[in-house]
């Protein structure tokens, strides 16, 4: 019986032949590219997984390559890549079970700033839609006001929040050094931070955080970005761990494929792992929550200052 497929060195030597090394190479290299070019969330933010797409896309191209060409073998070899087939078929319906597709791209790609007090607010209120809305190519901002010293080590909280970041795909994250837990008195410093960024930056929509919260920053922060951007049309205010019961969310976001990510990025801050809202079960619990209210699985819920939008359905 033929096998299903054979070794690349084996088909050589069977051939004999400098052009269909070349035939063999050619057809290596495309699946090669095509496996780089797979969209998917993960790829990219976690290191590696792109040459796992090569290895396995390249294995694939050999030994279809053998197959439709004739050149097999029933030795132990032979039998070894049959089964190796099976293994990268294995290896690249796993990959596509754990990446969901990225979503496509929308026309106009939008630029949104997001304002934070601390380095892990943005992960915490709205980590899931930031993830979603740059998978959908939109460009992120994010400007965080303080580094967070009074909660922990400023220098190593403001490189998670960079790196908290980079992960949910944010293109860019500035961290300020505004007073941890004095925010409110810096208001004019804050103020005018923000104005900067919306001035350079010209975001189509704003977030940040929601004037029904118990944390002072957080106030002062939601102040301060209503103050800089008096003249946007679009602001839309985030839920921290630290929101009041009057925290009534109106516009929701269909996050159900990026809580996981979402979990991640809060926990890249290992600064402040250990307290009980940074903890996946209460990440995933909001999420259940508030998409219960959405009428889907898993949702995040903004209330809204202003929400202009040129299509119905639009963010």
């Amino acid at each position: 019986m033929r096998t299903v497929s054979c070794a690349v060195h084996s088909g050589l030597i069977a051939c004999g032949q400098i052009g269909t090394v070349a035939v063999c190479v050619i057809l290596t290299g495309v699946f090669a590219l095509a496996a780089v070019a797979v969209p998917g969330r993960l790829r990219g933010r976690i290191p590696g997984l792109w040459a796992i797409h090569v290895c396995l896309w390249s294995g694939l191209g050999a030994n279809l390559w053998c197959l439709f060409t004739g050149n097999h073998d029933q030795t132990p070899a032979g039998l070894a890549v049959t089964a190796s087939s099976v293994l990268v078929l294995g290896g690249v319906g796993g990959i596509a079970a754990v990446t969901p597709a990225r979503p496509v791209p929308v026309r106009a790609a939008r630029r949104v700033l997001v304002v934070g007090a601390h380095p892990d607010d943005l992960e915490l209120a709205c980590g899931a839609t930031v993830a979603k809305l740059a998978d959908s190519g939109h460009e992120i901002f994010a400007l965080v006001l303080t580094r967070g010293g009074n909660g922990g080590s400023a220098e190593e909280r403001a490189r998670e929040a960079v790196a908290a970041g980079r992960l949910l795909g944010v293109s860019q994250v500035r961290v300020l050094d505004l007073p941890d837990t004095r925010l409110a008195a810096h208001e004019p410093e804050a103020v005018a931070a923000i104005e900067a960024v919306v001035r350079r930056f010209n975001p189509d929509i704003i977030f940040t955080h929601s004037a029904n919260d118990q944390h002072a920053d957080h106030r002062a922060a939601h102040v301060a970005t209503l103050q800089a951007a008096r003249s946007h049309s679009a602001i839309l205010c985030y839920e921290s761990p630290s929101v009041t019961t009057d925290f009534d969310p109106r516009v929701f976001v269909d996050v159900e494929d990026y809580v996981d990510l979402k979990i991640a990025a809060v926990g890249a801050h290992a600064d402040q792992r250990g307290k009980a809202y940074m903890s996946a079960e209460r990440v995933r619990g909001i999420a259940l929550f508030r998409g219960a209210q959405a009428k889907v699985r898993l949702a995040e819920g903004f209330e809204p200052v202003r929400l202009l939008r040129a299509t119905p359905g639009e963010l």
